[in-house]
C-alpha cells in the first residue's frame, strides 16, 4: 500500500473511532467521574485506538480487543517513554472500561470482553515484569541480544 493510501486509511479509521470515544466519554460522565479521570481515560483509549491500532496496520476497534496483550506487554513499554507500573495499570483499567462499554453497546460480544478482562488480570504480573526488564536491563538484554 502506498504511503498516501495508508495515511488516508488511518484518517478514516481515526474518524470512525471518534464515535466510540464519544460514547465512552458519555458513559464515564454518566458514572460521575471527575474531569481529570475522564481526560486520563480518553487519552489512554486514544493512544490505543488511534496510535497503536494504526501503527503497524489499520485495525478496527472491534478487532483491537485481541491486541490488548501485545499493547500492554510490549508496545506500551517500548514506545511510550512515560510507561510505568502505574501507567500500565491505568491503561489496563481504561481498556477494561472501554471494552465493557463497547460490549454494553453490542459492538463486541460480551464473551470476548470477558476473555480480554481475564487475559489482562492473568497477565498483569507479566506486563509489570516486562516493564522492569526493559527499564533495568537495557534494550539489548530486553530483546535478548
Amino acid at each position: 500500500m502506498k504511503m498516501e493510501d495508508f495515511e488516508k486509511a488511518v484518517a478514516k479509521n481515526i474518524k470512525r473511532n471518534k464515535k466510540y470515544i464519544k460514547e465512552f466519554e458519555n458513559k464515564l460522565k454518566e458514572k460521575g467521574l471527575s474531569k481529570k479521570t475522564i481526560r486520563n481515560h480518553l487519552n489512554n483509549i486514544d493512544l490505543f485506538l488511534n496510535n497503536y491500532l494504526n501503527y503497524y496496520d489499520i485495525i478496527l476497534m472491534e478487532d483491537g480487543i485481541g491486541r490488548v496483550y501485545s499493547f500492554l506487554g510490549d508496545f506500551f513499554i517500548r514506545k511510550c517513554l512515560w510507561s510505568s507500573k502505574t501507567s500500565i495499570k491505568s491503561n489496563a483499567a481504561t481498556l477494561k472500561k472501554f471494552y465493557k462499554c463497547m460490549s454494553e453497546k453490542k459492538y463486541i460480544e460480551k464473551e470476548i470482553y470477558e476473555q480480554m478482562v481475564k487475559i489482562i488480570n492473568d497477565n498483569m504480573d507479566f506486563f509489570l515484569d516486562e516493564l522492569d526488564a526493559y527499564d533495568n536491563y537495557g534494550e539489548e538484554d530486553y530483546f535478548g541480544f
